[in-house]
């Protein structure tokens, strides 16, 4: 007896359609699987033999030969129990119809026969509605996530019997999942935030153009607060940026029991102790890091300088290229890296310079300090600004502050007029703009020209600072209003320049 049953596998954070085929002949009893398979795959063979027996079903005493195919690619995770059990049983004739290739099968077998959640419902439930299936069955717990996939039915089961059940045509079993929503309340805004004025200014100006931003300053400065602050004043997502962070979250098992996509921009702020995996994804069986974790939305990396050094030149290739690409001799996995780089570090070991009365830091002390980070992760950040500790003045009288919906306004007509100017491109924001690009979007008048050109001299400004300058003048410039890059903007952006180590001058 032959059977085949289709099922998925995840690659990346899309997914690859899998078909679990099972032939049942005569010869010395065995019970062989095969095609590329994970370690838990092959494990797989202990649970389904031992869930069936437990529920009802002896094993015939035949060769059982089961093949997951394509072979060539590896097959791993625990998604494989449920539909390698359904087509054993289909072989066996305990399941009427033997081809069951239009319903993909999804779960994992405990040894009672009860089917667990499996991590990657979403990218897989998705393949199969572009492959034309239009049912899945999936356990109780991933129903939630498995239901936001629009034209598709989807059957929920909660053990093995049901699942036989519903195949031999009695029926869709009533019950569904009773999981909880986690989402956390949004508390942080703006107006919370007293104070800081320049650093409020420059947070506009980076969400506006989807500028990195640094921060620099002294312990209880507000740095993190205002970084927590940032996903309140972004665009809101549009749908394709919602399926695309869900597939992240559902691939990663984040997605938790929600009713519907995730639509709040991510903030992710990972402790300085992250590997490099940990941040830009990888490891013996791949999976996004923290940098797909916050596509879309804003990666926050407080104390910078804490960081590991090779971990934090890992992000050199994601803010270039907005994806990671991880390469494995099972093959090649690819995951979207598209987010806003908030980082935040002290001006020195301790914290206070340049307060002589509290800073105790040699200069040789400062130097080493700052010489953790390199020039080229310097040169990644679109605007250095500033955080300096706050006046007991400025700590009270916070009634007035401007809230984060009332920047976000700014920020939505700024990103209007740049989705109009970059229709037609791969472009989308100020940030992106490629060198080769500069002086079409970028164009200065013959005053502003002469004027940059002093200033490249003055500053001894290289030519990657040089474009990033001009790319936050061209943000400043559709806040206000879109207009041409006037000397008042350019002048502003270069306050926002790369702080350089050299301009924390010897103490005396």
């Amino acid at each position: 007896m032959y059977s085949v049953v289709s099922c998925a596998i995840v690659h990346g954070i899309d997914s690859i359609l899998v078909r679990a085929e099972t032939d049942l002949s005569s010869g010395l009893p065995v019970f062989e699987m095969v095609g590329f398979l994970g370690s838990e795959v092959k494990e797989a063979r202990e649970r389904v033999r031992t869930a069936m027996i437990n529920c009802g079903y002896s094993l015939p005493i035949k060769r059982i030969t089961v093949n997951l195919s394509p072979a060539n690619i590896r097959k791993s995770g625990s998604g494989f129990d449920l539909p390698i059990a359904i087509s054993i049983l289909a072989a066996m004739g305990v399941i009427s119809k033997s081809d069951l290739t239009d319903v993909v099968v999804v779960g994992e077998l405990g040894l009672n026969g009860n089917i667990y959640p499996v991590t990657g419902v979403l990218p897989m439930i998705l393949a199969a509605s572009d492959c034309g299936k239009r049912t899945c069955l999936v356990p109780v717990d991933n129903y939630r996530e498995a239901s936001l996939v629009p034209d598709m039915e989807i059957v929920a089961v909660r053990d093995l019997s049901e699942a036989v059940a519903y195949l031999n045509g009695e029926g869709i079993p009533e019950h569904r999942s009773e999981g909880v929503i986690t989402e956390e309340e949004e508390v942080s805004d703006f107006k919370f935030i007293n104070g800081q004025r320049l650093l409020r200014r420059a947070c506009e100006i980076a969400a506006a153009g989807l500028h990195n931003i640094l921060m620099i300053g002294p312990p209880g400065s507000g740095k993190t607060m205002i970084a927590r602050c940032i996903p309140t004043i972004l665009p809101p997502m549009n749908l394709k940026e919602q399926m695309e962070l869900s597939k992240i979250y559902s691939v990663c098992g984040k997605f938790d029991e929600r009713s519907s996509l995730m639509d709040k921009r991510p903030f992710r702020a990972p402790h300085h102790s992250i590997s490099q995996a940990g941040l830009v994804g990888g490891g013996q069986v791949p999976h996004p890091g923290e940098v797909s974790l916050a596509h879309g939305g804003v990666l926050f990396l407080d104390e910078l300088t804490e960081f590991n050094r090779s971990t934090m030149e890992s992000l050199r290739a994601p803010l270039e290229d907005r994806q990671v690409t991880v390469v494995r001799v099972n093959g090649s996995f690819t995951y979207p890296a598209q987010f806003m780089l908030v980082a935040a570090m002290n001006p020195c070991r301790c914290g206070y310079f340049p307060d002589l009365k509290r800073c105790s830091c040699t200069q040789a002390q400062i130097e080493r300090y700052l010489g953790r980070i390199s020039q080229p992760m310097l040169d990644r950040m679109d605007i250095c600004v500033e955080a300096p500790r706050l006046e007991f003045k400025e700590l009270h009288g916070g009634d007035g502050n401007e809230c984060s919906e009332a920047i976000r306004d700014r920020v939505l007509c700024a990103l209007m007029l740049q989705k109009k100017r970059f229709a037609g491109t791969e472009i989308g924001y100020n940030s992106r703009i490629p060198a080769r690009d500069i002086e079409t979007y970028c164009r200065l008048g013959s005053k502003e020209e002469k004027f940059m050109e002093d200033m490249y001299q003055k500053l001894s400004l290289t030519a990657r600072t040089y474009h990033k300058l001009l790319r936050v003048a061209r943000t400043i410039a559709d806040l206000d209003g879109g207009g041409d890059i006037r000397i008042s903007h350019l002048t502003e952006c270069i306050c926002y320049r790369t702080i350089e180590k050299t301009d924390w001058e010897q103490k005396g």
